[in-house]
């Protein structure tokens, strides 16, 4: 998705007050960006931390200021800046975060984003946009700068199956309506699962796709919650079970006294090989490929 976010970003950076802000990445990629913001394009090097502070201070004189690194560099290295500098004093800052997931495969643990939503959606004020599709990135680059407090912005790969028309952008999207199971798909997973169960007749799942978070700023929409009520949801996300979506969404469903048929939530597995790999390595060991889905989903219609 960076090609996408660098198009989005030049065409707002005719705004004055934009600064961007990167941790010494985006070579090869965001080099029109720069040409396209001259001196308000700033390489702030590998001081993650450092960048988060200066962009609260830029964002507290008025500034509109994006910072990009990658996923793990930013919500874990600068946990503390954003929470102290940037969440409590609920500034717009902008924090791009490239490669969620397993995105950075073979580079291990270290530069994978697992529990990042999870671990930010405990913070104050912050809105979490997570696109699913390539089509999503000018939306979301423009709903969060639209924010008036700090936004993150997790950034992967788009999944969208081929031959297949991406809906216009919203939070909430029904990609194919089902009697099965309701899935509830996170970012990027949402094109895998629709790959899986793209050719499924009537009886096969309904698929959703979530790009927004939390739930508190973001609920379901009235015909999910109406889908939800005796029926088997499944939360598909890239990220550990502990914070995610779908522990969310399960007590948003017993808070609001939604009867679901069933839950069954489908989550990064961590390592379970204890061996590293390509991002569809991982996917495959946490059952988050498209063969996987059919199997551990498609067993559960009429359940």
């Amino acid at each position: 998705m960076r090609r996408e976010l660098c198009a989005a970003l030049v065409a707002r950076a005719a705004r004055p007050d934009l600064v961007f802000l990167t941790g010494d990445l985006g070579f090869g990629a965001l080099e029109p960006l720069r040409d396209a913001l001259g001196e308000r394009f700033l390489n702030a090097g590998i001081a993650e931390q450092n960048m988060i502070g200066v962009a609260a201070g830029l964002a507290s004189e008025g500034l509109e200021p994006w910072t990009y690194t990658i996923a793990p560099f930013c919500y874990a290295r600068a946990f503390e800046q954003i929470r102290n500098d940037v969440c409590f004093h609920r500034l717009p800052v902008r924090l791009l975060a490239n490669g969620g997931g397993y995105a950075y495969g073979v580079m291990g643990p270290t530069h994978h984003a697992l529990e990042d939503y999870g671990v930010l959606s405990t913070l104050p004020s912050l809105r979490i946009f997570v696109p699913a599709f390539d089509e999503d990135v000018a939306a979301t680059v423009a709903a969060a700068g639209d924010e008036p407090g700090p936004a993150y912005i997790r950034l992967g790969r788009g999944e969208r199956p081929e031959g297949r028309v991406v809906p216009a952008y919203a939070p909430w999207r029904r990609l194919r309506a089902g009697d099965g199971p309701v899935v509830v798909a996170v970012g990027p997973m949402a094109g895998i699962a629709w790959s899986a169960f793209a050719e499924d007749a009537a009886d096969g799942p309904e698929l959703w796709a979530v790009t927004e978070l939390p739930l508190s700023s973001n609920p379901p929409p009235s015909d999910l919650v109406a889908a939800l009520r005796g029926r088997t949801l499944c939360v598909v996300e890239e990220h550990v079970a502990q914070g995610g979506l779908g522990q969310a969404l399960a007590a948003w469903c017993l808070e609001g006294g939604i009867a679901l048929g069933g839950f069954r939530p489908i989550a990064a597995a961590g390592y379970p090989s204890g061996t590293y790999g390509s991002q569809g390595f991982h996917r495959r060991e946490s059952g988050l490929d498209a063969g996987s889905l059919r199997e551990r989903i498609g067993a559960r219609i009429g359940a």
